[in-house]
């Protein structure tokens, strides 16, 4: 029983190195174009707003 034990912590070892390793290489491009449309409209935004140091 003890060599089916030591057989078996480098198979779960291999299973959770590629398990993070998969997680690890995703790709988390999806959430950039979302945040950088909002960057845009930010932009935007203050561009055209009175910065308020005109008279009042």
């Amino acid at each position: 029983m003890a060599v089916l034990t030591w057989l078996l912590i480098p198979l779960f070892a291999a299973i959770g190195a590629a398990i993070w390793g998969s997680w690890a290489s995703r790709d988390r491009t999806t959430g950039d174009v979302a945040e950088l449309a909002g960057y845009a409209r930010f932009r935007e935004v203050m561009e055209r707003s009175d910065s308020g140091s005109g008279p009042a």
